[in-house]
């Protein structure tokens, strides 16, 4: 797939972090496209001012990590980039089945388990009473999403740091984070992997949603050997995603880490598709 191929879309991405801090604060960023993801990232650009030298590792997930200082006083750091992605929205198969623990690859059995946010051993009963007499297999996961989507009240600040998917759950408010973490936290009680995404989502072919775009969170879930995309938070299949990283919960794909308390000023984040081929700067649109 190359830029301007026929079936494909270009998407413009990237963010920018003001910052101000009394002293020097390292920090890792995530905020980078996973690499094998199929698609084409090209035109990047990772800025800072003032400026500050960078490395880059890949974690246990293979996601794409950033590492850095944010610098005392006031700084600003930018990444930008197009990405060519498939004009397509996620894959659908609806025969997609359960696989049983015992036929789990052994690097997906992790998926099962409990983690910080996503707790399946406490919302278990929830989980078995809603949906443990459906049907196994793809609709079983989709009913999850329905549910957590009509359960959940897209609301900011109805959520913290320390918010797990029992939270949210009793709350009936959350972020797209914590759309994922429950419908993750349902999957994994049924024995189903599932694992915490988080990306770039454009607007693209879909109902205009208002307010400032922001990283966009859903999840994969392991059926029939595969990996399919859901998204509980919006609940339909989308095109153009991005995805940064992959991960038990949101602790395993943090946007930033910060080993300090510098003070974040300004948040803008950019998915939109390109109207040129060259990037022009950071804009902030409309969110998903």
């Amino acid at each position: 797939m190359r830029p301007g191929d026929p079936g494909t879309r270009e998407v413009r991405i990237g963010c920018e972090f003001v910052h101000s801090s009394a002293y020097d604060v390292p920090a890792v960023f995530q905020v980078e496209p996973f690499r094998d993801q199929g698609v084409v990232v090209h035109d990047e650009s990772w800025t800072s001012q003032p400026e500050q030298a960078t490395r880059t590792y890949a974690d246990l997930y293979d996601n794409v990590c950033r590492r850095l200082t944010i610098p005392a006083g006031q700084s600003t750091i930018t990444y930008s980039a197009l990405v060519t992605v498939p004009d397509a929205t996620e894959e659908v198969d609806e025969s997609a089945e359960e696989l049983a623990p015992e036929d789990l690859p052994d690097d997906v059995l992790i998926f099962t388990l409990p983690s910080r946010y996503c707790l399946p051993d406490v919302l278990g009963a929830e989980a078995w009473n809603r949906f443990g007499q459906l049907p196994k297999g793809y609709s079983r996961v989709q009913a999850i999403c329905d549910y957590v989507n009509g359960h959940l009240t897209f609301q900011y600040g109805s959520s913290n740091a320390r918010s797990t998917a029992a939270d949210v759950h009793a709350a009936g408010y959350g972020v797209c984070r914590d759309f994922t973490h429950l419908a993750v936290s349902l999957c994994r009680a049924l024995n189903i992997p599932a694992r915490y995404v988080f990306g770039y989502l454009p607007e693209i072919e879909v109902e205009h949603k208002q307010g400032p775009m922001d990283f966009a969170a859903w999840m994969e879930v392991y059926l029939g050997g595969r990996w399919f995309t859901f998204d509980p938070r919006n609940n339909e299949h989308r095109k153009g995603r991005v995805l940064i990283g992959r991960g038990r919960d949101a602790g395993d794909v943090a946007m930033a880490t910060t080993y300090g308390a510098p003070w974040l000023q300004r948040m803008t984040v950019v998915a939109e598709e390109a109207v040129t081929s060259v990037p022009t700067g950071l804009v902030g649109q409309p969110g998903v």
